[in-house]
């Protein structure tokens, strides 16, 4: 794996959350799977980082995906949606529209 600090080749612009960093790996000959992981340690791992999905690259068409989870790539999502902690949308309900 490799640290996401040379993926600015694909112009990804999120900064990491404090504690947490990122890393990719590729996941099939046209995707990149972008990891957000954590730096602190916990025992039910052997003090090994933690990591979630933040979701899919494609570095020939240069897009990014939301992730439905790990290994299985949602839908196209525009970057300037999406979070530094994941590229998941949020779907709000009509009443939690109205009190927004």
């Amino acid at each position: 794996m490799n640290s996401m600090t040379d993926l600015t080749i694909c112009d990804f612009p999120h900064q990491a959350p404090e504690d947490y960093f990122y890393e990719y790996e590729q996941f099939n000959t046209r995707l990149v799977a972008i990891w957000l992981c954590c730096n602190r340690t916990f025992d039910y791992n052997l003090g090994k980082s933690t990591r979630t999905i933040w979701g899919f690259y494609n570095s020939k068409k240069r897009e990014y995906y939301a992730p439905i989870n790990a290994t299985k790539c949602g839908d196209k999502v525009n970057i300037s949606d999406t979070r530094n902690y994941t590229a998941m949308q949020i779907h709000k309900t009509p009443i939690e529209l109205a009190m927004s």
